[in-house]
């Protein structure tokens, strides 16, 4: 364990076969959090939770989990408060993008499944854990994008933006209707960082070059970078902090 930053605090993290959601989910319980997970991938949830029982984390998980469905939101959220007896955190980190431009996208496959793996899994993971959020205040933590802010050229990227700007949108209001109740909802928006569903975009020729034009830090982004942000949000050291965004970019929304 790195810490005690975070000990006391149960926190449920979606999304922790890969990316963002494992690093969030690891750091988490390295800085003494108990940790709820779940992911629609059964067997890279069940990878991470072997990483995790190496460093003897104190880390378990729902899987799959289909994020899209209300009621299997609601029963990993029944199953955190079950077994660790409270809620303090949800860190929303799921998320499924299809990426097409204007000409080629279809409203199903690329338009609405976009706007149902990044605007409606938040919504209905907030909807499910809010009574036992409100009960002593705590922490919802959402990732928005910098592309809510920023387009970036060569990137087919009409309804991932439009989900990431709702959801910059729905957590200042999340904020608003939990302030309250001691409760805090915060957004993080990140640049390309460098996740099992990134690397093949990143493989496309020039695409790698084209983004890291836009960083003022010339690296791009990884999980852990992230994660730290999100374990501030998620302690004590961020108790004044609601309806606001992090941009964790590397600079890129600032030029």
């Amino acid at each position: 364990m790195l810490s005690n930053r975070l000990a006391g605090k149960v926190a449920l993290v979606t999304g922790i076969g890969s990316g963002i959601g494992q690093g969030c989910a690891l750091m988490f319980a390295r800085h003494g959090a108990q940790v709820m997970g779940c992911d629609i991938d059964a067997a890279a949830a069940e990878a991470t939770l072997s990483a995790g029982q190496a460093q003897s984390l104190a880390l378990a998980s729902v899987h799959p989990c289909d994020l899209t469905d209300p009621e299997a939101v609601r029963r990993v959220v029944e199953a955190t408060v079950e077994r660790y007896g409270r809620l303090d955190v949800l860190v929303n980190a799921a998320a499924f993008g299809a990426f097409a431009w204007i000409h080629e996208m279809d409203y199903l496959s690329h338009w609405k499944a976009t706007l149902t793996g990044e605007l409606d899994i938040v919504f209905l993971a907030c909807k499910a854990a809010w009574p036992h959020l409100i009960r002593r205040g705590g922490s919802i933590i959402n990732f928005a994008s910098a592309n809510a802010f920023v387009a970036l050229e060569g990137s087919g990227a009409l309804a991932h933006c439009a989900g990431k700007g709702g959801v910059l949108a729905m957590t200042r209001q999340l904020a608003m209707e939990g302030a309250p109740y001691g409760l805090r909802a915060n957004t993080i928006s990140p640049a390309m960082i460098v996740t099992g569903a990134t690397k093949p975009v990143l493989e496309i020729p020039g695409f790698k070059e084209n983004v890291l034009r836009k960083l003022m830090l010339k690296r791009l982004g990884q999980p852990e970078d992230v994660a730290w942000c999100a374990t501030f949000l998620a302690s004590d050291e961020s108790s004044w902090i609601t309806a606001a965004d992090f941009a964790v970019d590397g600079g890129a929304t600032a030029w």
